[in-house]
């Protein structure tokens, strides 16, 4: 799922953060395969405990099918400073991860009015109010335009990864958990609540109550921390970071309800890149397809192709060819939707 980063400055804070980091052995290894998780689940993964796992209304972070935000701020690219948009659609779709049902979220990330990255990815909340993520795939394309890939592709039940829990249902400081892991990708997102009562504001607004998650990957040693902020009944309205190369920062600056038609199209959108993911991704390929139920115990863990019967059906993949240069965010919003045949605005 999208990440973005702020340096907040200050030597003392700098130093009360990271030391009790740099001090875990498991930050400062080698790069390589990931080792097993340095940060435990606060809760088992148990089917059992998804009883209504799409209906996901955690106060902190509730994801209603067609609500989409708009955040913008800037991020490094090639150490220069650039102005970077991330487009967050929760979709009316659902997917079955790892034996449970799971809600489908598509963003788009661009830099400097370039798209660079289009992502899906696959939440579900469980019993208790904790919201997991079971899986992302975040299809990758150069400054060109062109794609170039979806390396970090990563699936609850495949090739030993597991899902984690993004956002708590009843968050306490201090605590430390599991937010997913995939050995073969290198990838392990752990996350630790730093605050429940910030007060912080954004453009549209000042919050009070906010809880602040810090996440970092122990197997980075380089790759700083991220810091979201969530208020009750808006989301996550703030993104940070703390001794990140790419100095990434967002702040919420639009949120807005999609109504049938705009709807209807962002999820066509979503099924386009899930074509597109069975034709690049062997480890999308293992996976149900978007709608399809889970397999019967007999035939547990096999994966089932799209059906080419089905009712929604997708028009083409993701586009390969190189996208033009445009003056600004809107110019190229429009012209990507038109390109795409999108007919919701977003922009």
């Amino acid at each position: 799922m999208f990440k973005a980063k702020s340096i907040l400055f200050g030597v003392r804070i700098i130093v009360a953060v990271l030391l009790p980091i740099l001090a875990n052995p498991s930050i400062t290894s080698a790069s390589g395969p990931a080792a097993a998780p340095s940060c435990d689940p606060i809760a088992s993964l148990d089917v059992t405990n998804f009883t209504s796992p799409t209906k996901i209304d955690n106060q902190y972070y509730s994801l209603a099918p067609g609500t989409q935000w708009t955040l913008q701020g800037r991020i490094k690219v090639n150490n220069i400073a650039t102005a970077h948009q991330i487009i967050f659609t929760v979709t009316d779709l659902t997917k079955v991860v790892d034996g449970v049902t799971t809600r489908v979220l598509w963003d788009i990330d661009t830099n400097g009015g370039r798209i660079a990255e289009s992502e899906l990815a696959f939440q579900a909340q469980d019993d208790v109010g904790n919201v997991w993520v079971f899986g992302e795939y975040p299809e990758e394309y150069s400054a060109s335009g062109r794609f170039t890939g979806a390396p970090a592709t990563w699936f609850s039940g495949i090739a030993g990864a597991k899902g984690g829990i993004l956002v708590p249902g009843q968050p306490q400081v201090g605590t430390t958990f599991l937010q997913g892991f995939s050995p073969n990708i290198n990838f392990v997102d752990c996350g630790k609540t730093a605050s429940t009562t910030q007060e912080s504001c954004d453009s549209l607004g000042c919050y009070t109550g906010v809880v602040v998650v810090d996440e970092w990957n122990p197997s980075e040693a380089n790759s700083g921390i991220q810091v979201k902020y969530y208020a009750p009944g808006v989301g996550n309205f703030k993104i940070g970071a703390l001794n990140d190369p790419e100095a990434e920062t967002l702040l919420l600056v639009d949120a807005k309800h999609l109504n049938a038609d705009e709807l209807a199209a962002a999820d066509q959108e979503a099924l386009k890149l899930e074509k597109h993911a069975y034709e690049v991704s062997d480890v999308y390929a293992q996976t149900l397809a978007i709608g399809a139920s889970a397999a019967p115990a007999s035939t547990a863990g096999a994966s089932e192709a799209p059906d080419s019967s089905a009712k929604t059906t997708v028009m083409s993949p993701a586009p390969t060819a190189a996208l033009p240069v445009f003056s600004g965010w809107d110019d190229f919003c429009m012209s990507w939707l038109k390109y795409h045949a999108v007919n919701f605005q977003p922009c």
